[in-house]
């Protein structure tokens, strides 16, 4: 039986001794219909490329360390397989609109000050008696639980145009991860993470084309939680002057 074969592309880049990225073909890669790019790329590495620098983990879709860019679209190594891409050539290169560090792996940097910024726990929480718990009833909880899914993997990011070509926008996984503590009945934060999100790299730099939540690999829905921020952010203008008039 003829072994099955496919021709991978991947985007190169060291910067001690690369001017500028550049893609490297590999050419009779040998595949089964279990294999994830990301085995093929394990398999590069071990028989043709040993220096070839890429980033993983859990191997589950969990970690969301193993974001690329597969034929431009941004997707998790672990969870593309090779097998829905037969009769076709698969680019790998790193995740759009970040800076690259060294082949696919990026400079998350901004992304995880973005994260930070907005504080994401429960914050100034009601004060309880001992031993009494903050129950979350189920219409409470299902007002942000998709948020409660993201795994931080940027993939909203590189399928952001805004991102692209404002990279100080705070972007679509904080601001899903604002609106997840903002929705916690537990939670008192609000007038911590709004003014973040009001201001000028804020919610108001989305122009809602919505790739971020078709790319998301645990179907969260970024786009929809920076619909909700917006109406936030709306209020919390409309109060302002309501106040300074009186």
């Amino acid at each position: 039986m003829t072994q099955r074969t496919i021709t991978i592309n991947i985007m190169r880049y060291h910067p001690e001794t690369d001017s500028q990225p550049y893609l490297q073909k590999f050419e009779h890669i040998p595949y089964d219909n279990t294999m994830s790019i990301l085995d093929m790329l394990n398999y590069i590495k071990e028989n043709l490329a040993p220096e070839l620098v890429y980033r993983s983990s859990c191997r589950m879709a969990i970690c969301g360390s193993c974001g690329v860019m597969i034929n431009n679209i941004p997707k998790l190594l672990c969870k593309t397989f090779v097998r829905d891409y037969v009769g076709k050539e698969i680019t790998i290169s790193p995740l759009a609109h970040f800076p690259i560090e060294r082949d696919l792996v990026i400079n998350m940097t901004h992304f995880m000050q973005s994260i930070e910024a907005i504080k994401p726990y429960i914050m100034d929480g009601l004060k309880l008696a001992k031993d009494e718990m903050n129950k979350q009833l189920p219409a409470l909880l299902v007002k942000y639980q998709q948020f409660t899914h993201c795994i931080n993997c940027g993939l909203c990011y590189a399928a952001c145009p805004q991102f692209g070509l404002n990279p100080e926008f705070i972007g679509p996984a904080a601001i899903s991860l604002a609106m997840r503590y903002n929705l916690d009945s537990r939670d008192n934060g609000h007038h911590a993470r709004m003014p973040i999100l009001n201001q000028e790299n804020g919610v108001w730099r989305c122009t809602f084309v919505g790739f971020c939540s078709t790319v998301c690999p645990k179907q969260v829905d970024p786009a929809f939680a920076i619909q909700l921020a917006k109406v936030e952010s709306a209020k919390d203008y409309l109060i302002s002057k309501i106040k300074i008039q009186s």
